[in-house]
């Protein structure tokens, strides 16, 4: 990456939230001692990662649970949001989350099956489209290029990074058409209306979200749609008024006990934010399962997700 990128990478995340994430980019820590006490990394211990292979094959398991990661659960999720004008209604987003595009089995071929039977004005990306948290990233970056036509809609592709995507992949992925939002918003439009897209850097590991930077020049009366990484700035979001909070990262447990249950969250949430809609006081939300994996190319009573969220006006 040249040294004008990263200047304009500088001047849109701004120079002490860039400085932090370039500090712990080269620093990846598994656990952390805060006000809040110990924080657990789990994407960053590896062991970790060899024990469950090794335990899901000597059960006869391992072979299942890969297969999982590409059994595709379509989600739709109507929303009826307070604001919202009423030329949005039956607005669809579709959201996409935690692709770790790089280590699906089938090189994304059934993801983009699915994709193409589905109807959509807006795409956004919660992120993490990278599978291990360091090292390069040609394969994300061919696998999104493969990806990209199946997610062309009218307004196009909005994506924030998550706790795996290193700051030098933004330039790639701004040219394959993917608009990526540094503590940023962007204003879409029908007819004399508008909603708000506010993105924010990730709140979980680079702890270098800023919604109040993202929102600088949003009107306080207009709907606002957050992404973030993670569901851990809910009460931040609640206070400031956001509408609607769409986010990821938990990958609902990706491996849970049946029924669902998740084994580990990954956040500092309570635990009915990890997967599907919630509410927070005034603010809807919804966490996505994911559409990939992490750790291990694996997913037990946990199925991945592509979710479709219809935008209604309240009556």
């Amino acid at each position: 990456m040249d040294s004008d990128w990263l200047e304009n990478l500088e001047h849109r995340l701004g120079t002490h939230a860039y400085a932090k994430r370039m500090r712990r980019q080269t620093k990846r820590v598994a656990f952390k001692l805060s006000g809040k006490g110990t924080h657990v990394y789990w994407e960053n211990i590896d062991p970790m990662y060899r024990v469950l292979q090794k335990s899901l094959r000597m059960m006869g398991l391992l072979k299942k649970a890969q297969q999982n990661t590409m059994d595709f659960r379509i989600e739709e999720i109507p929303v009826t949001l307070k604001r919202l004008p009423e030329t949005f209604h039956h607005y669809r987003i579709l959201h996409l989350s935690d692709l770790h595009i790089d280590f699906m089995h089938d090189e994304g071929e059934r993801l983009i099956e699915h994709l193409q039977t589905l109807h959509f004005d807006l795409c956004v990306i919660t992120g993490d489209y990278r599978f291990h948290t360091g090292g390069v990233s040609d394969g994300v970056i061919e696998g999104m290029k493969k990806l990209m036509p199946s997610l062309e809609c009218k307004d196009g592709v909005i994506g924030i990074l998550g706790n795996h995507d290193d700051l030098e992949i933004v330039p790639h992925l701004e040219s394959l058409g993917i608009k990526v939002l540094l503590n940023e918003s962007l204003a879409v439009q029908r007819d004399q209306a508008f909603i708000w897209i506010a993105g924010v850097e990730d709140p979980h590991y680079y702890q270098t979200d800023d919604i109040d930077k993202a929102l600088h020049k949003v009107p306080a009366e207009e709907t606002i749609i957050l992404l973030a990484h993670s569901p851990e700035i809910i009460d931040e979001a609640d206070e400031i008024g956001i509408d609607y909070y769409l986010c990821g990262h938990t990958h609902g447990g990706q491996v849970c006990l049946p029924g669902g249950m998740p084994i580990i969250t990954n956040t500092r949430n309570k635990r009915r934010f990890s997967r599907g809609s919630w509410e927070y006081g005034d603010l809807k939300g919804y966490t996505s399962r994911g559409t990939g994996s992490s750790g291990l190319p694996i997913r037990v009573f946990c199925p991945p997700e592509i979710t479709i969220h219809t935008l209604h006006v309240a009556q």
